[in-house]
């Protein structure tokens, strides 16, 4: 990345500004302007989430908001009540607290000497679905926004219930945000009430995987800020980004399709990052298009934003397998819009093994027409297949992208294209339409493309989860008729992907993919019946135009970050461990950030994660999942830690679910709260 010093406005920055609320709570602000603004209101710009801005987030933050703010916008980053400096409790994500909040924020922002009265908002990830909220929400004064890695789809398309089967993430995620909402604020900030505002976070925490765990279901609960619920409510321009490696490149293309605003759709080969930060490579110059996207709908610029292609895409070339790549070789590629007219849904039935290609005598025969009475083609997955499927969403450290499937693959149902003899591209959202029966009343299927090379190596491009008891996708599961034959339709997550000559393209079914995913209370026989079941692939023609520029997109650039100092090391680790002697299989994940001191505000700060996921043999309610986090904060002779600690398990009938939070001054322990609840499993 270029750091960029001269830019177009002088600023100057606000480190600690509160905002108040209407019912006496002050949240925290940080601001960066520019000093002209002061005689020449200008456009704010608000990026608002949890992850404390005074530290955690401030690297981070330094980059692209001073950017931002000189070239002629005021950039506020507002702590999310609860969090950081800002006072009151966060209890659990997207709460109409937290939206009342924001759009309380957005009013005082319009009202500020320095703003002209118009507002923007945007984020990544949290700040992400914080913006899309709220614009559904039509707050007068947010004319725009800006949104990287984020859902309109809380419950079936986050971390929760993908495909109506929960994520290891709803334990994660979980886990995460345990920790952040009981840290303390900064002394440094709000003097001696740190302690009653710290005292008072954890008294009212709760380990938040109990309340998703009550909502197995799609119910209000995740309709509530789900944007998917009506899309009409968003009426304000959105530019949209993703990457392929994330969790959360699928909302880019459904808002593209389904908006009636301007908008613009960005998907790299990312990770979980803001694509000028964007691992794995290439990162863009993403800063620049946000730039121009504020100047054209906060300042009225005429300045062809809008032109080109609705959709930038890249289309990635074929790699081995890695849990990590530094760059992923590609190209972009464009899409005048959304459903994209040069794709063409191809379907390919799925005989013995193999799946139905050009030339083979049954491609092209509708689906619903073949033989009811083909041949039943049966597996009954291990716990063991889903060890190398790598995150749910890609955070690229430690390297968490998926491994060779080839050892996944022998735990599952496979179907081989022939070798190719041209290249075929996809992009878009591949779907498994499913003729199945299975042997328990609860099952769940996941379906995994791979790109197999001559020599047999498996790179997974794409995977989707599909709960059986939820295929209709609706909020009420319907529990299966052993044996009975059902038609379900799997889709799985969206992709940009070019399949050379001489490689093959490979689907492989699987009754667990654990980790990823809890499994079903037992193992399950899946049937699939050859000729009526089919995999359809969105191929783009590879003569088609890219109808995109040689240079889409400049050099990533930003301003200069905060100044820190490594004090320790980090340490990060993905191992997978198997004891044939008692059976038991585990994947431990450490993603330790070791300390750092920010030299600006003296404050040193240690943040440690530890996860462990552990089954026995093929015993189904064996699995549990494990979230330890230590956060640490010190300056001086103040020292303070958060230590938490959430173990989920199951049997049967219910999860279990045992959690610990203690906080310590220096060594001495000063809280501690334990909880062991029972939660009922709901077809799940």
């Amino acid at each position: 990345m270029r750091y960029v010093g001269n830019l177009p406005y002088a600023t100057k920055e606000e480190e600690h500004v509160v905002v108040p609320m209407s019912d006496g709570t002050r949240l925290s602000a940080r601001i960066w302007r520019p000093t002209s603004s002061d005689d020449a209101p200008v456009p704010a710009v608000l990026e608002y989430i949890p992850y404390r801005k005074r530290d955690l987030s401030s690297v981070r933050d330094s980059i692209h908001h001073p950017y931002i703010a000189g070239h002629g916008y005021a950039c506020v980053r507002v702590d999310v009540r609860g969090t950081g400096e800002s006072e009151g409790v966060l209890r659990d994500e997207y709460l109409e607290q937290e939206q009342t909040d924001a759009e309380e924020v957005l009013a005082w922002l319009a009202e500020q000497p320095w703003c002209d009265g118009t507002t923007g908002m945007m984020g990544i990830s949290w700040g992400a679905f914080a913006a899309l909220q709220v614009a559904a929400r039509q707050p007068p004064s947010l004319k725009a926004i800006v949104i990287s890695s984020f859902t309109d789809d809380r419950y079936a398309d986050d971390m929760h219930y993908m495909g109506g089967a929960m994520l290891s993430d709803n334990l994660a995620e979980a886990g995460t945000m345990f920790a952040y909402a009981t840290c303390p604020p900064d002394p440094a900030v709000v003097g001696e009430r740190w302690r009653e505002m710290w005292h008072e976070r954890m008294d009212q925490a709760r380990p938040w995987v109990l309340e998703w765990l009550r909502h197995q279901r799609r119910d209000d609960y995740w309709k509530h800020a789900s944007v998917c619920e009506n899309y009409e409510d968003v009426r304000c321009p959105v530019l949209a980004s993703s990457g392929w490696a994330d969790g959360y490149s699928n909302a880019v293309t459904r808002l593209l399709g389904r908006l009636e605003v301007p908008r613009k759709g960005l998907i790299g080969p990312w990770s979980h990052k803001y694509p000028h930060l964007g691992e794995p490579g290439p990162a863009i110059g993403y800063l620049q298009e946000v730039v121009r996207w504020w100047d054209h709908w906060l300042k009225g610029e005429d300045n062809g934003v809008m032109d080109g292609p609705m959709l930038r895409a890249w289309m990635q070339d074929s790699v081995p397998p890695s849990t990590s790549y530094e760059e992923r070789p590609g190209r972009w590629v464009g899409e005048p819009e959304w459903p994209s007219p040069h794709i063409e849904e191809v379907s390919h039935p799925l005989m013995r093994h193999r799946i139905a290609w050009q030339g083979d005598p049954v491609q092209g025969e509708p689906v619903a027409e073949q033989d009811a009475a083909g041949e039943a083609m049966t597996v009954q997955s291990p716990l063991s297949v889903g060890q190398f499927a790598g995150k749910w969403a890609s955070y690229n450290a430690p390297p968490d992208l998926p491994y060779d499937q080839r050892e996944e693959d022998g735990g599952s149902l496979v179907f081989d294209s022939p070798e190719l003899t041209e290249p075929v591209e996809i992009l878009g959202s591949p779907c498994v339409d499913l003729d199945l029966s299975v042997s328990e009343p609860v099952a769940t299927v996941a379906a995994r493309i791979s790109d197999v090379a001559p020599d047999g190596r498996a790179t997974r491009v794409t995977y989707g989860v599909l709960n059986l008891t939820r295929r209709d996708g609706t909020g009420e599961p319907e529990p299966l008729e052993p044996g009975r034959r059902y038609r379900a339709t799997l889709q799985l997550n969206g992709v940009a992907q070019s399949f050379p000559p001489g490689h093959r393209i490979r689907l492989s079914l699987s009754t667990s993919y654990w980790p990823l995913a809890w499994p079903p209370p037992r193992p399950v026989l899946l049937s699939v019946y050859e000729g009526s079941s089919a995999l359809r692939l969105p191929v783009r023609p590879v003569a088609e135009p890219d109808n995109a520029p040689q240079r889409p997109f400049d050099e990533p650039e930003g301003a200069e970050p905060l100044a820190t100092t490594r004090l320790s090391p980090p340490d990060q680790r993905w191992e997978v461990r198997r004891d044939l002697v008692g059976y038991n299989s585990a994947l431990e994940i450490v993603k330790d950030r070791g300390t750092v001191r920010f030299e600006e505000i003296g404050l040193d700060v240690g943040c440690r994660a530890f996860e462990r996921y552990t089954s026995t043999g093929d015993d189904f309610t064996s699995v549990a999942g494990e979230s330890e986090w230590t956060m640490r904060f010190a300056r001086d002779d103040w020292e303070v830690s958060v230590r938490t600690r959430t173990v989920l398990r199951c049997d049967e009938e219910n999860f279990l679910v045992d959690a610990t939070l203690d906080g310590y001054e220096g060594e001495r322990r000063v809280f501690s709260r334990t909880w062991n609840e029972t939660l009922p499993r709901d077809w799940l």
